[in-house]
């Protein structure tokens, strides 16, 4: 593998890291209506599970309120289930051909408990900026000592600090998403 390789392949893995956080956060509650709290519940629906945004409409009537219809008026009992067994918290309705999802204000200590977590998450993601920054530095010494790469000690040096340069810019990034949804999730 020579350098670029390495370096591409590092930056891809820390894109993917950072998408990977952006989405999780977004199925945090923050005492707010939003669809992406339930867009990716499972649903046991006709024998396999299904995302809930593939089964039904998802929208917000208002800021505490989430409205869902079903494509199938049939499957509203199940996705009723789905949404109780996703230990989210939320109490559906079903209201006919319908659900209303009521989303209540978070405690005190419930804020405090999603900030812990949403850290943790963080951290989670920049221990896989740093395992994709390890694995590239690897490939990047191994291309080094390959001759037939005829590869220099000054180019070998140059690609780590780009690596470097990469996590710095990925960490900052994940940094600011986990400050701004701490500060989301503890304002009443």
């Amino acid at each position: 593998m020579d350098i670029e390789t390495a370096i591409m392949e590092a930056e891809e893995t820390m894109i993917k890291s950072e998408d990977y956080l952006t989405n999780e956060l977004k199925g945090l509650r923050s005492g707010r209506a939003s669809t992406a709290l339930v867009e990716f519940i499972k649903i046991d629906s006709y024998g396999s599970m299904s995302d809930l945004r593939s089964l039904a409409s998802i929208s917000i009537p208002e800021p505490t309120q989430i409205l869902i219809k079903p494509f199938d008026p049939s499957q509203v009992q199940t996705i009723i289930k789905g949404i109780q067994s996703a230990g989210l918290g939320l109490n559906p309705q079903g209201e006919g051909k319908a659900i209303r999802v009521a989303v209540p204000p978070l405690s005190g200590d419930r804020r405090k408990q999603l900030v812990a977590s949403v850290k943790q998450m963080g951290e989670h993601a920049k221990i896989a900026l740093r395992n994709a920054r390890r694995d590239a530095n690897k490939h990047i010494e191994a291309a080094g000592k390959d001759k037939k790469l005829a590869i220099s000690e000054d180019a070998v040096k140059e690609a780590k600090e780009d690596i470097q340069k990469l996590l710095k810019k990925y960490e900052d990034a994940l940094g600011k998403k986990i400050d701004k949804k701490s500060k989301e999730l503890l304002e009443v």
